[in-house]
This record gives structure tokens, C-alpha cells and sequence, in this order.
């Protein structure tokens, strides 16, 4: 910038504008004018310093305007550091019970789960969940470090979806859903416990989509099953989950799920899975499961119920094994549970009470009585939405006659 003969010209105007404003009469001399030039001189030299040292500064932010224009147009958008955060995420939830029940009392933090996801693209996404149960996990200690899910989904147009990998599986009410917030009582319920099982995942391949309004599907072709068969658990369908740890892999699972959700407030499902042998090859005992379940919320008012069974064949074959194991070609079980929710007052919150029957057997399929029945009567209160404190009041009659009672005490998260 070419601005000190300006500044000069500027600065010459001014001081002989003062002075010929003023009184003419004093004049001032010609050394007190050399003075004052020297002084606008200076002036002058300061601000033209000032002037370079701002020219500098504007060159260099310039500069790096320049290079950052360039990465972006490298990297086709937003520096990859930035990108990965904005499309990752990352949730969890856990649950601490007390139980003071016949059998004993315990105090537990029974699950810390972490839910890890990501978006590659638009169409492309990737989810997990790794869970600690029971606070301590190694040699000799009561829990395990476990992967629920880990898989990659893919949209396949507007109304479907694929995913391959390690997923829950689309049974039940609680199989998929089960944060501690998402359910009444402490513990979850026995029927989906010992019978679904929750909770359930394999390993494989699945799509989902939508039918017509209202009405969705899921089918997947995954791993499968693999009962003990000898010993007290011999043939129980819960003690058969492979969790994908080196899963026997000679029969795979096919398993299916029709939903309807066309009223607000209202699901309504079935799901049925078949598997070749749930031996994994040994005893070739074929397995079918068939579910269904209601899910209705109309206002405060609330009602969950579900019926599962499990058909197995080949039951001579299945007593011959283990005679402990008579009748468990049979496994069925069902559960009722009304509720109401609502805010108490001025309270922060709300309140939610309920009543649970359930009604389950692993030999029902034996000519003497084994079938368990359990109520559960209690509350759920919610400060906010994703934590819950809850209790409830255990009654559990067994026709072995191992009565299990008591109150049990819960605090749950999820985010």
C-alpha cells in the first residue's frame, strides 16, 4: 500500500490550516515550524509501522484461509476428525437389585451395559452393546463380560432393512427392549426369562421392513441352540444359549416375526423360530418355538401379556438321556401384567403400579405336576424419564414345594 506521501500531505494541510486560522499576527518562526514538522514526521513514521504490521497480519490470515480451503476440498467436506464424531454415538444403561428373598438376601448390580454406534453413510450404520453382569468378571467370580450385539445394518430403499452380524432376537417383549426404564419390576419376568430366553442373541443374517401401514416383518437365519443333555439343566431351552462364544454351527435357526402397530399405543405380535436339532448334531432333536404378545398403553392405563411354547422332538428319546429330563419336549409359559402411570400431585415424575401372573413349566410335557407360578405386585416411580426406582413383593408357588418369597429393591438407568 503506497498511503505516507498521503498521510504526509494530510498532515503538512492540517498544521498550515491551524496556523492560518489562528491569530495572523503570531506567526511562528521558522525553527518553531521545522519543530512541529518533525513531529508530524514522527507521528507519520509510527502509523506507517502500525499500517505494515496490520498488512502482515491480513497476509497471513489469508494464508491460512487458503490451506483450510484446500483440506476441505481434499477431504470432500469436514476434516475427518469431525465427521467421526458427529456420526458416532454412544448410550448405555445398568440396574442395581436388592433381593431379600426365601432362598436368601443379595445385593447385586446386576448389569452395566454400553451401547456403541456408528453412521459410515447415510445407508450404513453399525451398532453394538457390550455388558459386565454382576459387577466383577474373571476366574472364580460370579460375572461375565459379554457381547450382546455387534452388527452392520443396510437400508435396502425406503421400507427395508438387512443387518448381518451378532443381534437379539425379534421375540418377545423384552428380548429387544430391556432397559431397566422400559419394564415393570426389579427382575424380569419368569415366563420370558426361562422359556423366550432372555435375554437371547445370535450370530447371522436378517431383514426387517414394512409390509403396509402398520404391519412389519423380521426374519433371520442365524445360529442356533445347543442344550446340555445330561445333568438338572438337561434340554432346558435357556441353558442351550451359545451366546456365539465358538458356537456349534451344524443346525441353523430360522426364526420369523409378524407385528401389527397400527393403533397408537397398541402392539401386537407372534414369532415362531424352528431348528433343525438343538443337539447340534448328536441326537437330531428338531425344536419349535412359537410366541405371541400383546402390548397396549391407552392413557394411564397399560396391559402386557404373552404366551410361549416350546415343542421338541422326539420325547423317548429325550427321557432316554437323562430321566430328569422326562416331559421337557414340552416348555411353555404365559404371563398377564395390568398397569396404571401417571404423575402423583405435585410430585416431579411419575408413578407407575402393577400386578404380574406368571405361569411357566420346563417339563410340562411330564405326566406329574411341575408347573411354577409366581405374582408380583409393586411400583415403578420415574424422576425423569430414563431412571427408575423401583420394588415389589414376590409370591411364588411350586408344585415341588420350593416356594421362593419375598421383596425386591431396584435402581435403573439409561441414556
Amino acid at each position: 500500500m503506497k498511503l505516507a506521501p498521503k498521510r504526509h500531505l494530510l498532515a503538512l494541510s492540517a498544521t498550515l490550516l491551524a496556523f492560518t486560522t489562528g491569530q495572523a499576527a503570531e506567526a511562528p518562526t521558522a525553527e518553531q515550524m521545522w519543530e512541529i514538522i518533525q513531529q508530524q514526521q514522527q507521528q507519520i513514521e509510527a502509523l506507517q509501522q502500525q499500517l505494515n504490521q496490520t498488512d502482515e497480519k491480513v497476509a497471513e490470515t489469508d494464508q491460512k484461509v487458503e490451506i483450510a480451503g484446500d483440506m476441505i476440498e481434499q477431504a470432500g467436506g469436514l476434516p475427518a476428525e469431525a465427521s467421526w464424531v458427529t456420526r458416532s454415538k454412544i448410550g448405555g444403561y445398568g440396574e442395581l437389585h436388592y433381593n431379600d428373598l426365601d432362598s436368601g438376601n443379595e445385593m447385586d448390580f446386576h448389569r452395566f451395559v454400553l451401547f456403541f454406534g456408528h453412521q459410515f453413510t447415510d445407508n450404513i450404520r453399525f451398532f453394538s452393546e457390550v455388558e459386565l453382569e454382576h459387577s466383577i468378571a474373571g476366574e472364580g467370580a460370579n460375572g461375565e463380560v459379554e457381547l450382546e450385539q455387534a452388527f452392520i445394518e443396510f437400508d435396502l430403499g425406503d421400507s427395508h432393512v438387512a443387518k448381518a452380524g451378532l443381534f437379539l432376537m425379534p421375540v418377545g417383549l423384552i428380548n429387544e427392549t430391556h432397559e431397566p426404564p422400559t419394564f415393570y419390576g426389579v427382575e424380569r419376568n419368569a415366563v420370558e426369562k426361562n422359556i423366550i430366553p432372555t435375554t437371547w442373541w445370535e450370530a447371522g443374517g436378517a431383514v426387517r421392513g414394512e409390509l403396509a401401514p402398520g404391519f412389519s416383518y423380521d426374519f433371520a437365519v442365524t445360529s442356533g441352540l445347543n442344550v446340555p443333555m445330561t445333568g438338572g439343566n438337561a434340554f432346558k431351552i435357556r441353558n442351550g444359549r451359545q451366546k456365539v462364544s465358538e458356537a456349534a454351527a451344524e443346525s441353523l435357526a430360522y426364526t420369523g416375526r409378524l407385528k401389527w402397530t397400527g393403533m397408537p399405543g397398541v402392539e401386537l405380535a407372534m414369532s415362531a423360530q424352528y431348528q433343525e436339532d438343538i443337539t447340534q448334531g448328536v441326537m437330531d432333536v428338531g425344536a419349535t418355538l412359537f410366541e405371541a404378545h400383546a402390548d397396549i398403553q391407552r392413557g394411564p392405563f397399560g396391559l402386557r401379556a404373552l404366551y410361549a411354547r416350546w415343542d421338541l422332538d422326539d420325547a423317548a428319546a429325550i427321557a432316554a438321556a437323562d430321566p430328569a429330563a422326562a416331559g421337557r419336549d414340552e416348555q411353555t409359559g404365559w404371563y398377564i401384567e395390568p398397569s396404571v402411570r401417571g404423575r402423583l400431585g405435585d410430585i416431579p415424575g411419575e408413578f407407575g403400579a402393577f400386578v404380574r401372573y406368571d405361569v411357566w413349566d420346563n417339563n410340562s410335557g411330564a405326566a406329574n405336576l411341575t408347573e411354577k407360578r409366581q405374582s408380583n405386585l409393586g411400583f415403578n416411580y420415574w424422576p425423569i424419564p430414563d431412571v427408575v426406582l423401583k420394588f415389589d413383593i414376590q409370591r411364588q408357588d411350586n408344585e415341588d414345594g420350593n416356594d421362593v418369597d419375598g421383596f425386591n429393591l431396584g435402581v435403573g438407568y439409561q441414556f
